[in-house]
């Protein structure tokens, strides 16, 4: 009999709608069910594409046993973190305070006030490695609270004080400068990996937002290092097991340092991110290699990850089914030698092997290995995509990784900017309607009447929980890129929307963001993180969203509030350059400008096309005919003489208008020696 999971919009909780588990979702009525009852909270956090947590659910959560005492004892509540960001920041926040770790599946016992009083994250059936069983765990909470209650309530009281004195000093602190970026860069050169690109150790998580600031900072000052770190970062990971080597896109991290054997999982976060700095390495070094992962990833997405109504499904799992019929990790996506030789007989098979280096002890599991590109030598280009198509059909025969159809709001507006991007870069329309369509499910089913945008929505419908901070900056985004692209100002006016709604709603004292809004459901605290992880920190993407609006409108509150939510950069930025990312990037714009570009001309034309291409940190660009009401920078801004030109200005202080590519493309390089003077 299904349990109450059975009417959510998450795949995640649907995964556990027949648990025997009598699961309760994240609602008031769950811990007034545990008040009535006098019983404490089982919190259990996970997400559709983590290993762990599947297995977790297979080993206990389907238990009979496992359940009836869990329901019994406890009041279980599920959460789906991409669907409560919010939750999952504020438990993790007090795991990874009084463990020292974190990660997921979550597993966490409150008070119904709320309150933590016990941590841990995956636990075994049976005791193993030091580690209790996930039975033992529950037997012990389950004592603590018959018998030691004052001793409970104590431990949670204290653990919510401690908590709350955490609050950020880092707003204020003023803009972040050329000394700030330059120790910044130095930080991430001395953990650079000289010998396999990347940052830091096993396991290596692709780093796009510091590739992205990389990009930039040799945009403004010329530096080579800065360059070189991200072209050999951004060759490797291409030629690596991370990436898809039949049908493009990304797996979540490398789970070694030299990107050999990946964790299998595909985000549309990481491919959305990934994409953009392939298109954006591209503009700058005109290279093949990245030309041709950013539209292999673009076609991934598009192919594997768009759903009926137009959005972005979430992932894709890392298991599948092997042939045996076991559900493991990669199934779907690593070769032996003798199914390759199934598929392209002997000579092909033993050319093949070579060139995706698939060796007979294997790189991963059971004799079999990751594909990857190795060697450094020519192949023969036809041989190679036909062998590639060969394979790429056998393995559309195989059995396919589950997907989580949720669409994310946040990461459908990192989709949508990459796609608009890479399809006005390469000439390919249909990426920029993909791109429209997307935005278009976000206006329509997202934001409905209110503009205040839902965090996720699955086969059409909006589901229940509110958008977070970062939904608000990485749309806004994905519209402002669109607006640029596609020269249709209605995408500027629903990124000012969203963007008025953080002014009003996520902005505390001296400059600072908050994670949740105002009138959100209130926390044991409210969440504020700066910090990347897998996506830019909702405080940096509404800081860099915010400045380019400003750019566009000469809008002075939103300008304002930009460089006040700027300050934690200055803060963050020389500390932990490695987690300051996307907020470093936002800074390279404010330090450039960033340049306001107009081409009165029109759309898709050489000029601006020329001006979409320049690379000058976060330079907006607004084309069309002029004297229309869509974009500001196009009033009063006339073509001369009959023919399209383009007006650049920068810190109030325009340049002569040109109707000239070539010296378009000259001034819009980056440098403050080039340029705008």
């Amino acid at each position: 009999m299904a349990n109450r999971l059975a009417q959510s919009t998450s795949p995640y909780l649907l995964q556990h709608a027949d648990n025997p588990v009598d699961w309760w979702e994240w609602s008031p009525e769950a811990f007034e069910e545990a008040r009535r009852r006098n019983v404490p909270v089982f919190l259990s956090v996970g997400y559709s594409a983590c290993h762990w947590c599947h297995v977790l659910a297979h080993e206990s959560f389907e238990d009979e046993a496992t359940a009836a005492y869990m329901n019994e004892h406890f009041v279980n509540v599920k959460v789906d973190r991409e669907e409560r960001p919010d939750v999952d920041a504020v438990y993790m926040e007090a795991v990874q305070a009084a463990t020292g770790q974190g990660g997921w599946p979550m597993s966490v016992f409150l008070t119904a006030d709320a309150e933590p009083f016990y941590f841990g994250t995956y636990f075994p059936p049976e005791p193993r490695h030091g580690m209790p069983s996930f039975r033992q765990v529950l037997e012990g909470v389950a004592a603590a609270w018959t018998s030691r209650r004052d001793e409970v309530g104590e431990v949670a009281g204290r653990i919510v004080q401690d908590l709350s004195r955490r609050s950020l000093v880092h707003a204020g602190q003023g803009l972040p400068g050329e000394p700030e970026l330059a120790q910044a860069l130095l930080g991430l050169t001395r953990e650079y990996d000289g010998k396999h690109g990347g940052f830091g150790g096993a396991p290596k998580f692709p780093p796009s937002m510091i590739i992205e600031f990389l990009l930039r900072h040799h945009a403004r000052t010329g530096a080579e290092g800065a360059l070189q770190m991200a072209v050999d970062t951004c060759e490797a990971m291409a030629r690596g097991g991370m990436y898809d080597q039949l049908g493009g896109g990304f797996a979540r991290y490398s789970v070694d340092r030299e990107w050999v054997v990946p964790h299998f999982e595909k985000m549309l976060y990481d491919n959305a991110l990934l994409c953009r700095v392939y298109a954006h390495l591209w503009r700058v070094t005109g290279s093949e290699s990245a030309r041709r992962t950013a539209l292999e990833t673009a076609d991934f997405m598009v192919r594997e990850l768009r759903t009926a109504e137009g959005g972005f499904a979430s992932a894709l799992d890392a298991d599948s089914e092997d042939g045996a019929g076991r559900h493991v990790e990669g199934a779907y996506y690593v070769w032996t030698p003798g199914q390759l030789r199934e598929v392209l007989g002997e000579q092909d098979a033993a050319f093949a092997a070579e060139y995706f280096g698939v060796t007979e002890e294997g790189t991963f599991e059971e004799g079999a290995s990751v594909l990857r590109l190795p060697g450094t030598g020519v192949a023969d280009a036809d041989r190679v995509a036909d062998v590639r198509a060969r394979l790429l059909a056998a393995r559309e025969l195989r059995p396919r990784p589950g997907r989580d159809d949720k669409v994310v709001a946040a990461w459908n507006g990192l989709a949508i900017a990459a796609l608009a991007e890479t399809g006005a870069y390469f000439g390919r329309p249909d990426l920029i309607e993909r791109a429209t369509e997307a935005a278009d499910l976000l206006v329509r089913v997202h934001m409905g009447d209110v503009a205040r945008l839902a965090r996720t929505s699955k086969d059409g419908r909006a589901g229940a929980n509110a958008g977070v901070l970062e939904d608000y900056g990485d749309v806004a985004e994905g519209f402002l890129a669109l607006a640029s692209v596609t020269g249709e100002g209605v995408w500027l006016e629903f990124a000012g929307f969203l963007l008025d709604i953080v002014l009003q709603h996520f902005t505390g004292e001296g400059g600072q963001l908050y994670d949740t809004a105002d009138d959100a459901e209130q926390l044991i605290r409210r969440p504020q993180d700066p910090t990347d992880n897998a996506t830019p920190a909702g405080w940096t993407a509404a800081a860099g969203a915010l400045l380019s609006y400003a750019a566009h409108t000469g809008s002075e509150a939103h300008r304002t509030a930009g460089e006040g939510a700027l300050g934690v950069v200055k803060a963050l930025g020389p500390r932990a350059p490695r987690f300051t990312g996307w907020g470093l990037a936002v800074a390279e714009a404010l330090l450039d400008g960033p340049r306001e570009v107009a081409v009165a001309g029109p759309v898709g034309g050489e000029l601006h096309r020329t001006a979409l291409l320049g690379t000058a940190p976060g330079a907006v660009v607004a084309a069309g005919e002029t004297g229309g009401s869509e974009f500001p920078l196009l009033a009063d801004r006339p073509m001369t003489g009959g023919a399209p030109t383009a007006y650049v200005c920068r810190n109030f202080v325009c340049d002569v208008p040109t109707t000239d590519a070539q010296e378009l493309a000259r001034r819009l390089g980056g440098g403050s020696g080039r340029g705008v003077r």
